[in-house]
């Protein structure tokens, strides 16, 4: 059976008990076709969160949260930002975020709507067991895609497909071999929820995710889940 599982490991959720992360997962989309309605939503997007994130970015809520975790795993969130953190202190100078793919496109919308790390990733043969856990021995994160692997320093948050990184520092900064592209047509989606953010926040960004995949990408809707301490795994079949 063809099977995609994605887990959270409970060490993650010592260290941050009210933690959730939202997971949606689609098949069988067309990830080539611009749109100038997308466009327009992704620009209201940025000029709604000017209007929200007047000072300091770093002392917003939602994003002050995030500095606060990354304290605690060792990470400098001076120099090594949330992605949220970093999408909004690019709107904020003000600039306009560059325009991808509709599907990369529709994950920095849905951040900038609700002020949280969203991403896309493709499903593929070496990502069909996701996990968000702590660095292990033999851990390898490709950087670049012309250069090394780099190895990873013990105790910090990444998502993994086995020793395969995906992401590093919790939502800091993806890999260049699971980058979204334009002939991309099975993927998933994590939308993060770390307090302030609860679970209905993360809900409704996944509503309103789903709605804007299935109107600007087609597809096919395989399912979606809120992990949480409660429910740390799920398993999607994608038959």
């Amino acid at each position: 059976m063809n099977e995609f599982n994605y887990e959270i490991d409970s060490a993650i959720f010592q260290d941050f008990p009210e933690y959730c992360r939202g997971v949606v997962v689609f098949k069988g989309l067309n990830n080539t076709q611009a749109s100038s309605e997308l466009s327009q939503l992704f620009r209201a997007a940025e000029t709604e969160l000017r209007a929200r994130v007047t000072g300091n970015p770093a002392e917003y809520s939602t994003i002050a949260a995030w500095r606060d975790a990354y304290r605690k795993f060792g990470a400098r969130p001076a120099d090594f930002r949330s992605s949220i953190e970093a999408l909004t202190r690019r709107v904020v100078k003000p600039d306009q975020l560059p325009e991808i793919n509709p599907l990369v496109d529709i994950g920095n919308l849905i951040s900038l709507r609700y002020v949280l790390p969203a991403g896309v990733h493709p499903i593929g043969a070496r990502s069909k067991n996701i996990m968000l856990r702590k660095t292990q021995s033999g851990d390898q994160f490709l950087a670049e895609s012309n250069q090394e692997p780099e190895s990873i320093n013990a105790g910090e948050i990444v998502l993994a497909s086995d020793h395969r990184v995906l992401t590093r520092r919790w939502t800091w900064r993806q890999a260049a071999d699971t980058r979204t592209e334009k002939q991309t047509d099975c993927v998933f989606f994590d939308v993060d929820g770390l307090a302030p953010i609860d679970q209905d926040t993360v809900q409704k960004a996944m509503d309103d995710l789903i709605e804007l995949v299935q109107r600007f990408c087609g597809g096919v809707y395989i399912g979606h889940a809120v992990l949480s301490a409660a429910q740390p795994k799920v398993t999607f079949h994608l038959d």
